[in-house]
């Protein structure tokens, strides 16, 4: 819902720094390996408790998830980048929820359901994606992106405030996790329903997500 508002704002932001590495020899796939590392590692570190080290952990990891397209930009980007980036995203997302589950067991039912959740958002996302390529379906609302993004209730950018939020209160992340996973439901038919909507039309090749 956000990430039409917010990410051209963070493309400008990194257009510079993303520029710099670039220079430096810094590849797109360097700075998303590196962002997944830091991803994982926040993860580890709600499995410990260290929740303060958890929130600069993700928060890293989402700099480098914005910084890995602006290279991705002045260097000219690939397949290869678009998914290894959605693939260690997708893991990274699931991680932290794993996490809490693992840190205390009782938030392991809440933890299995938001991850739940993302499964049918994730789905729903890619295998549109993959019929919006084969239909030459294509958008630019979040920026250049190596396929369709798909909209909905909740984004990269609501998934990021969650798994902040969880971070930054984590006695409260069972709460967050069903409210959330039970948001993410509503993209998944949302999603489910849009797609079915626009598959069924045949000009639906045209450019744009709201034509």
């Amino acid at each position: 819902m956000l990430d039409d508002r917010v990410r051209p704002l963070l493309d400008r932001l990194l257009a510079g720094p993303g520029r710099l590495l670039a220079r430096l020899g810094v590849t797109a796939n360097m700075v998303t390996c590196a962002g997944f590392g830091f991803g994982m590692a926040g993860a580890v570190a709600i499995g410990a408790g260290w929740f303060t080290a958890a929130v600069i952990l993700i928060l890293i990891n989402r700099l480098c998830d914005g910084l890995d397209g602006a290279v991705a930009r002045a260097t000219g980007p690939s397949d290869a980048g678009g998914f290894l980036d959605i693939t260690l995203d997708f893991i990274f997302y699931s991680a932290v929820p794993f996490a809490f589950a693992v840190h205390d067991p009782s938030h392991a039912l809440a933890a299995a359901f938001v991850i739940f959740s993302f499964v049918g958002t994730g789905s729903s996302f890619l295998a549109f994606a993959i019929i919006a390529e084969k239909r030459g379906i294509s958008t630019d609302l979040r920026g250049k992106k190596a396929f369709f993004y798909l909209g909905g209730l909740t984004e990269g950018a609501e998934t990021i405030i969650f798994l902040v939020a969880a971070s930054v209160f984590p006695s409260f992340f069972s709460a967050l996790a069903w409210i959330f996973g039970t948001l993410c439901w509503f993209t998944t038919a949302t999603r489910i329903w849009t797609g079915l909507e626009r598959l069924r039309d045949p000009d639906a090749g045209l450019t744009g997500e709201d034509e």
